[in-house]
């Protein structure tokens, strides 16, 4: 009988139905496991041929996850691991992805990353702080044709402020540890 988990050797039980629940890839996280534990739970999730990530993975992560998994791809700046044979975005539109600073960038990435992961198309716009605005106000209309925003900023925390009152659509502040 599927209990709509799997047991792998003791150290994990995974969720093998949450896929089919939610129409949401399954996510890793893989900060604290060890390499061989992420790999084998990401081989496991990859067996039902549906997307599949790590978030907070390093190099050494992604080359155990490599040699179970061979298509898996990694993205350093965002340390995510990806596993995602259907890239095709299921919604309409796009999310804007935004950072103050290029110092953001990393999270961005990540933000921007599990976006297209979970079958959205990401426009990038970096590097558009408050501190020379005019940046900010040249990429206006890629901003005004989001259906939603997401800002990443540490020093610039006012970011999102600012562009969340240029805008009509959802703005999720990212605050990074960057200042």
């Amino acid at each position: 009988m599927d209990k709509g988990y799997k047991d792998i050797e003791g150290f994990a039980k995974i969720d093998t139905d949450r896929s089919s629940r939610t129409g949401f890839p399954e996510t890793v996280f893989c900060q604290g496991k060890t390499s061989a534990e992420i790999a084998k739970i990401m081989l496991e999730l990859s067996s039902s041929g549906k997307n599949v990530f790590g978030t907070r993975a390093n190099l050494e992560n992604y080359r155990a996850v490599k040699e179970l998994l061979p298509e898996a791809e990694f993205f350093e700046s965002a340390g995510i691991i990806a596993y995602w044979p259907d890239k095709v975005p299921k919604t309409s539109g796009y999310i804007a992805v935004i950072t103050a600073g290029t110092a953001d960038i990393p999270a961005a990435e990540e933000a921007a990353l599990t976006a297209e992961l979970l079958g959205n198309r990401v426009e990038r716009i970096y590097d558009v702080g408050v501190s020379g605005i005019h940046r900010l106000f040249d990429e206006l209309p890629r901003i005004r044709g989001a259906r939603a925003i997401i800002v990443a900023a540490g020093m610039e925390g006012a970011l999102a402020s600012v562009v969340g009152g240029l805008v009509s659509v959802p703005v999720i502040a990212l605050p990074t540890s960057i200042g």
